[in-house]
């Protein structure tokens, strides 16, 4: 299972778009790779028609959105029509989704992504009575086939950058997958951090100085319109504003 910082793991798949070879591709891009657990599920659908109306604004942000299953790449096809022809959510209909959807039904991309979680397809109460009437062995290892709803944002380098899961139950915001996008593109521009539930516009936190000297330096007062409570904590204007 790669972490973050890690170089994503390189595959080739077909897809609703024609074969890919990632991360090779797609260099030079950013990229969010995500999976759903299976088509024609209702959560799934949600999410997709949403990452479809928020596709051209990604490719605004040089991002490209992949989607993954262990359906077919038939059921992949077959789901995508269904949405297109026969679904209207939050006032959205006919809504054609343009992004490339992974095939992979012998599960290799999704293991090297770490997206299967075999526990996940369980209740708490049903781990518990698992793991009581076995005595602690059974392991899951083959309970579920399923995806869970991984992320995965790779930059332009092809490196890991953030990693998100949500369980099957529950779809994803991708408003926020898309804020945090944008936090990391200023971060690697401008030198500079974020804080919490940061926006653009809003100010942004300068990097921590790694001498006495320099943290003296950082508290003088008006210096290069910073504001400082403390050596550790300086917020300066968004570069972007």
């Amino acid at each position: 299972m790669p972490l973050i910082g890690d170089m994503a793991p390189g595959f080739q798949a077909r897809t609703t778009k024609g074969r890919i070879n990632f991360p090779e591709d797609y260099k030079g891009k950013w990229v969010i790779l995500f999976s759903h657990p299976a088509d024609f599920t209702p959560v799934c659908t949600t999410e997709f028609i949403k990452c479809a109306t928020m596709q051209e604004g990604f490719r605004q942000l040089n991002t490209e959105l992949i989607g993954l299953s262990v359906d077919s790449l038939y059921s992949h096809i077959s789901w995508l029509a269904a949405i297109k022809e026969k679904v209207e959510y939050k006032g959205f209909k006919g809504i054609d989704i343009d992004f490339p959807i992974i095939e992979d039904l012998n599960m290799e991309i999704a293991r090297k992504y770490g997206m299967i979680h075999p526990r996940a397809s369980y209740t708490p109460e049903e781990v518990l009575e698992k793991l009581e009437t076995t005595g602690g062995s059974f392991h899951f290892m083959e309970s579920s086939t399923e995806t869970v709803r991984a992320v995965f944002i790779v930059d332009p380098k092809a490196r890991i950058r953030a990693m998100l899961y949500y369980p099957f139950t529950n779809g994803r915001n991708m408003e926020e997958i898309k804020r945090l996008l944008v936090a990391m593109q200023v971060s690697d521009k401008h030198n500079v951090q974020t804080p919490e539930n940061w926006h653009p516009g809003e100010d942004v936190i300068l990097p921590n100085p790694v001498s006495w000297d320099k943290a003296k330096e950082r508290l003088k007062k008006g210096e290069d319109g910073k504001a400082c409570g403390d050596w550790f904590l300086c917020l300066k204007e968004d570069p972007e504003k």
